[in-house]
């Protein structure tokens, strides 16, 4: 049989791709370009009492001799639970580290991560216990 009056078994894609990049220019043409901004009205507090919070992570450490601390400041469970409550209601929740001493008694922790869980925290994290690993 003669190679050059057989029939062509593939398909020519060609006219199929110009269609195929016709079309994406046309789509990239017509979608709008979003150039309109949304105007907020942010509320200006400048009489308003700053709290000790961290905007990225806050740190609580229970010692040795059962005293919490929040960011390095001595504070006592109410003034934690309010601290707490604090930064659930910003806007994004900061990181919450914990961070008990060996030495620090089982109840004392106990309490302030029976604190922490009833605040609602979602953010919360462990912190220095890498150190009382053994290798």
């Amino acid at each position: 049989m003669n190679t050059q009056n057989a029939p062509l078994s593939e398909m020519n894609t060609t006219p199929l791709i110009d269609v195929l990049l016709v079309l994406l220019i046309m789509f990239i043409i017509s979608v709008p370009i979003a150039t309109d901004a949304i105007e907020i009205d942010l509320p200006s507090c400048t009489d308003c009492p700053v709290p000790d919070l961290e905007p990225d992570r806050n740190k609580i450490v229970v010692t040795a001799d059962d005293r919490l601390l929040w960011n390095g400041r001595a504070v006592d469970p109410a003034d934690l639970a309010s601290a707490l409550q604090l930064t659930t209601a910003m806007p994004v929740e900061p990181e919450l580290q914990f961070e008990p001493d060996a030495r620090a008694s089982y109840d004392t922790t106990a309490k302030t991560l029976a604190l922490i869980e009833s605040s609602g925290v979602t953010k919360f994290g462990f912190v220095g216990n890498e150190r009382y690993r053994e290798f």
